[in-house]
C-alpha cells in the first residue's frame, strides 16, 4: 500500500471540502476572513507588520478548483500576519545560546534540536520580532528540499537559515499547515520553483499562493478527521517500515558481497583487473596489501577514482545559447529518473559537459547516495550536469558496476567522512579527496556477471514488497 499517496488523498479531500460534511449553522469563512483583515490592520497601525504592496488588480481572485459555498479563496499573504525567512548570511556561531536550524534539522517534518548549532542570545534578540518563530507559527522549506511543512509546537526559542520560510499566523495555523502539506501546494511549488542544482520557491510566490478557507468550526472537524485517519495510516506504516528496512538491509548486504568478490564465483580465464588498469594508466601501481581496506580476490585490484577516470573537465555557459535546448542532469531531477530538457536562457550558471555512460556521483549532503549514469535520451541535445556531481568516465569499466559500487555502504561511509560546509544541505564532499578513495575493481567479465546477479537478486527482493 502506498501510504504516502493515501495521506495525500485525504489531504486533497480535506482542502476541497469533501472530507467532512458542511454544517449550515457554521459561521461562513467570509466573516472569519474579515476578522483576520481587521487584526492585520491593527498590527499595521501599531507598526508591527507592513502593508502588502499588492494593488486591487493584483488581488483579483481566480479559484484553482471548486470549493463549498461557505468557504472562501484567499492569498496566503492576506490570511496570515507575515511571511518571511531566516538569515541570509550565516550568523556567527556560539558554543551555547539559541539553536540555529538548517534544513537537515527539519527535513523529517519535525524540529530536531539535537544537532543544531547555536548563535548568541544577543544576536537572536536583535532579530526583528517578525522573524522570530513562536508556537503556532509554521516553517516551510523553500530551497532544495522545498515544501517541508512544520507546525511549531515548542516554546523553545530558535532561529534558522534563509532556506527555511516562516509563516507567522494570526489564527487557523492547523488549517494552514494542512493546506501547505497537500499535493496541491507541492505541485504549485514545482511549477514556480527556479534554479537548477538547488531549486528555490521565492517568498513572493509563497505569498501569492491561493488557499481555500473553510468556516472555523469546519476547520476543527477536518483537523480531527485527518488526525484519526493519519493514526490508522501510522499503524500501517509501522508494519510496512519493518519490511522496507529488511529489504534495504538485504540490498545493502548484496552490494557488500558484490564488492568483496563474494556474490559470483571468479573465473580463472578472466583477464585480471591489473591488466585493464595498466591499459587505462600505464603508471598504475597496485596498493600495498597493508594499506587496502579489506581483502579481495587475487584477480581484482584496488584503484582510485582519480587513477582510473578518464574524465577531463569541460564546461559550457548555456546562457550564451539562449534558444538551444540542453539535457540537464541536476540533483533534484534525479528522483524523476530523467534529466530535464531546459533552454539555455533558463540556466544561469556554467555546467559540466557530460557524455553517455558517464557515472555521476552526488557530492551534496543529504543526497550523497545519488549515483546516476548518463543516458543520452535525445541525441539532438547536449548533455550537461550541475556542479554538484563528481564525474567518472571510463568506457573500459562497466558503468553499472561502478554505480553499484559507489552505492554501497562502504563508499557512502567514505563520502560522509569527508563533508564540510555550513551544515545540512550545504555540506559537500570534496572532489579532490573523493578522487583518492580506493574502490575494488574486478575483471571486466566479472563486473558484468556481478551486475547481472545484482539485478536478478534485487528483482526477487522487490517482489516481496
Amino acid at each position: 500500500m502506498d501510504t504516502k499517496k493515501l495521506r495525500q488523498k485525504i489531504l486533497d479531500l480535506a482542502i476541497r471540502g469533501k472530507l467532512v460534511p458542511q454544517d449550515p449553522n457554521d459561521e461562513p469563512a467570509s466573516l472569519l476572513l474579515e476578522r483576520i483583515r481587521a487584526e492585520k490592520e491593527r498590527l499595521i497601525k501599531e507598526g508591527k507588520i507592513k502593508r502588502s504592496k499588492k494593488t486591487a488588480e493584483d488581488n483579483k481572485i481566480e479559484a484553482p478548483f471548486e470549493i463549498p459555498e461557505s468557504w472562501v479563496w484567499v492569498r496566503l499573504e492576506d490570511f496570515v500576519m507575515a511571511i518571511t525567512d531566516g538569515d541570509h548570511q550565516p550568523p556567527p556561531q556560539s558554543k551555547t545560546g539559541i539553536p540555529f536550524l538548517v534544513i537537515s534539522d527539519v527535513n523529517t517534518g519535525v524540529i530536531n534540536f539535537s544537532h543544531a548549532r547555536f548563535v548568541s542570545e544577543e544576536y537572536y534578540y536583535n532579530l526583528p520580532a517578525i522573524r522570530q518563530a513562536t508556537k503556532g507559527d509554521i516553517l516551510f522549506t523553500v530551497t532544495g528540499s522545498y515544501g517541508i511543512t512544520i507546525l511549531v509546537n515548542t516554546e523553545q526559542e530558535f532561529c534558522f537559515q534563509r532556506h527555511i520560510g516562516l509563516v507567522k499566523t494570526i489564527n487557523c495555523s492547523k488549517w494552514i499547515t494542512i493546506v501547505l502539506q497537500s499535493d496541491y501546494v507541492h505541485k504549485y511549488c514545482d511549477k514556480v520553483a527556479t534554479g537548477t542544482a538547488q531549486k528555490t520557491v521565492s517568498l513572493s510566490y509563497l505569498r501569492d499562493l491561493m488557499i481555500p478557507i473553510p468556516p472555523y468550526q469546519e476547520q476543527k472537524r477536518i483537523a480531527s478527521e485527518i488526525e484519526r485517519w493519519f493514526s490508522v495510516i501510522d499503524e500501517l506504516e509501522s508494519n510496512e517500515d519493518d519490511l522496507l528496512k529488511a529489504i534495504d538491509k538485504a540490498k545493502s548486504k548484496i552490494l557488500d558481497l558484490a564488492i568483496h568478490g563474494k556474490l559470483v564465483p571468479q573465473d580463472p580465464n578472466d583477464e585480471p583487473a591489473i591488466e585493464l588498469l595498466k591499459r587505462i594508466n600505464p603508471k598504475f601501481e597496485p596498493c600495498d596489501v597493508e594499506d587496502c581496506p579489506y581483502a579481495i580476490p587475487s584477480s581484482w585490484e584496488w584503484t582510485t577514482i582519480g587513477m582510473s577516470s578518464k574524465y577531463k573537465s569541460a564546461s559550457i555557459d548555456p546562457s550564451k545559447y539562449k534558444d538551444q535546448d540542453f539535457e540537464l542532469y541536476s540533483v533534484p531531477s534525479f528522483e524523476t529518473g530523467m534529466p530535464e530538457a531546459v533552454k539555455g536562457s533558463l540556466i544561469s550558471s556554467s555546467k559540466k559537459i557530460v557524455k553517455e555512460g558517464d557515472v555521476l556521483v552526488c557530492k551534496i549532503n543529504p543526497h550523497l547516495n545519488r549515483i546516476w549514469i548518463v543516458e543520452h535520451h535525445n541525441k539532438d541535445l547536449q548533455c550537461i550536469a550541475s556542479s554538484e556531481w563528481i564525474i567518472f568516465r571510463n568506457r573500459d569499466i562497466d558503468s553499472q558496476y561502478l554505480m553499484r559500487c559507489f552505492s554501497s555502504s562502504y563508499f557512502l561511509h567514505l563520502m560522509l567522512s569527508n563533508v564540510s560546509g555550513v551544515g545540512g544541505s550545504l555540506m559537500r564532499a570534496q572532489p579532490a579527496s573523493v578522487e583518492k578513495y580506493l574502490f575494488p575493481l574486478p575483471p571486466l567479465a566479472e563486473q558484468k556477471r556481478i551486475v547481472a546477479k545484482i539485478e536478478e537478486v534485487f528483482k526477487a527482493i522487490d517482489e516481496l514488497s
